[in-house]
């Protein structure tokens, strides 16, 4: 049988391990520290940083109770000298979370920070700090000879959530030892339309076992369900200690709601009592609000998912969103649609901010593929392409719009990435092979899923002369990761000449796929 936490029994972990040396995580069924017992405020849930630059990190933590947020960085572990952050009361109305801003820092450099939690009424009182590590972008002085980043997407899907059997999510672990600068997660940090059953029986006669939570025993409705199911992923030990290791982008794609929604849809599901999506956004997005550091989104889920971040001279990372502002799910053949699958104010900024980046490379964080046909239902689509191999229609036309804008701008270094479709591949669009030809070639690279079921590989469409390069993808749908391995991929950019390797990794670390980019072009030769 699974194991099973209560609402109102304080972490617990199946996985042995810390996220931090600082960190104590019981395990399920054993005695609580006896700092817990003392009534000091405890982070058991790990701390994470987020959209750090060359000068400046955000810094997340969650407490078991209301607390003050402190913040201390040093330039060792050893903390000497630190440097103090005094952050936000962290009370019920976030969820007992909070995000603490560091400016100033030194570009190009290990920060070590640690997290202490006080009592709001006696400062005394403190709860045991926990610390965490992230390296500043480089500046063009400082900074390690290659920029590392890692990507991918897709955690406890269709029901497959933290199996103690294997691990847990092992993946992270895989990434944490490849010690990349950051992580670009590209979306569906959740499968709120997917419970979490205890345990899932595969075809050929094994058994998946589920850590469980009340939260994940149904689809997520309520705030409440939303939180529930961000904080479920944070009973991971391989999950908190990547955590602790390196800041991530953070992005969200459908599932953060539900399967493929967009505003103003009215769901037909027997399973929902709340059928109004635009209310579930609304809770989902301030639950991720909360539970990651973003700086562009407030705590009540105010303000914007897409923003660019900035990691110095060799790279920009322009992260879309390409589900609060998208028009609704269609057959997607109209000859005109302005509103697209990114809205225009969103399309003004990302053609702005491409325009204006300086840095030798533009990755494009999208939470959709380009050129690949999926479906939502029998005659809809849910992404940019809908099959057919003719002039742009629908949201095609949006993004004619900005590969024509990339190539008259001369924008140079542009790279799409992206997961969604539960496999990996690679695919180089050509304006040769393109019935739109008014744009230069490029590459997508798709990575995932982290943890969840994988996919056989969707069709192309030729608008854009999208041809696959590479694929790994299973025969059948919905193939557990007991049975088939998950993906990532990492970006190595090197300093000194700029160039960019691409490859395309399984979560035991092998290479499946390499592809070197050269810098200063407008367009990316196969």
């Amino acid at each position: 049988m699974g194991q099973r936490l209560g609402a109102g029994v304080g972490r617990r972990s199946v996985l042995r391990g810390t996220a931090a040396a600082a960190l104590t995580v019981p395990v399920l069924g054993t005695a609580a520290p006896a700092q817990a017992r003392s009534g000091r405020p405890r982070a058991a849930w790990g701390v994470q940083s987020g959209d750090v630059s060359t000068t400046s990190g955000l810094v997340w933590v969650r407490a078991d109770r209301p607390a003050r947020m402190t913040v201390q960085t040093a330039a060792t572990e050893s903390f000497r000298n630190p440097r103090t952050w005094h952050g936000p009361l962290l009370g019920p109305e976030s969820d007992l979370t909070g995000v603490t801003s560091l400016t100033g820092l030194p570009p190009g450099e290990q920060i070590h920070y640690r997290v202490v939690l006080s009592d709001p009424d006696d400062p005394r009182r403190t709860g045991e700090p926990v610390t965490g590590t992230f390296r500043t972008a480089p500046d063009r002085r400082r900074g390690r000879d290659v920029l590392r980043m890692h990507w991918s997407g897709d955690l406890a899907g269709q029901g497959f959530g933290i199996n103690p059997d294997i691990g847990g999510y092992r993946v992270f672990e895989a990434m944490r030892r490849r010690d990349p600068d950051f992580f670009l997660m590209n979306g569906d940090h959740i499968y709120a339309d997917n419970p979490v059953p205890e345990t899932v029986a595969l075809p050929d006669g094994r058994v998946w076992r589920n850590v469980t939570t009340p939260e994940k025993a149904h689809v997520a409705q309520t705030l409440a369900d939303y939180r529930g199911a961000f904080r479920y992923n944070l009973l991971d030990a391989n999950l908190l200690r990547f955590n602790a290791q390196l800041p991530t982008v953070t992005q969200w794609d459908d599932h953060e709601v539900h399967n493929n929604w967009y505003p103003g849809e009215i769901l037909d599901e027997a399973a929902y009592t709340e059928k109004r999506v635009d209310v579930l956004a609304a809770r989902a997005r301030r639950a991720f609000a909360e539970y990651f550091p973003i700086r562009t989104l407030r705590r009540d889920g105010s303000g914007r998912v897409y923003r660019v971040v900035r990691y110095g001279p060799l790279l920009d990372v322009f992260v879309l969103d390409m589900r609060t502002y998208r028009d609704a799910n269609s057959p997607d053949r109209q000859t005109s649609d302005p509103r697209g699958i990114l809205g225009e104010e969103q399309l003004r900024w990302l053609k702005k901010e491409l325009a204006r980046s300086r840095a030798t490379w533009k990755v494009i964080a999208s939470d959709m593929p380009l050129g690949l046909v999926v479906a939502d239902g029998d005659s809809d689509f849910e992404a940019v392409s809908q099959g057919d191999p003719g002039q742009p229609l629908g949201r095609e036309l949006q993004i004619a719009d900005l590969l024509r804008f990339v190539k008259h701008r001369r924008v140079t270094g542009t790279v799409w990435l992206t997961t969604d479709v539960h496999y990996t591949a690679a695919q180089h669009f050509d304006p040769s092979r393109a019935a739109f030809a008014d744009f230069e070639p490029f590459w997508q690279f798709v990575s995932g899923p982290l943890n969840a079921g994988g996919f056989p590989a969707t069709a192309l469409d030729a608008t854009f002369g999208c041809e696959q390069r590479f694929l790994a993808a299973p025969s059948r749908s919905n193939v557990s990761p007991m049975e088939a391995p998950q993906y990532f991929g990492e970006i190595d950019v090197a300093a000194a000449s700029g160039e960019m390797t691409v490859r395309l990794r399984a979560d035991d670390g092998r290479v499946l796929f390499t592809k070197v980019l050269q810098p200063g072009l407008v367009g990316q030769p196969a």
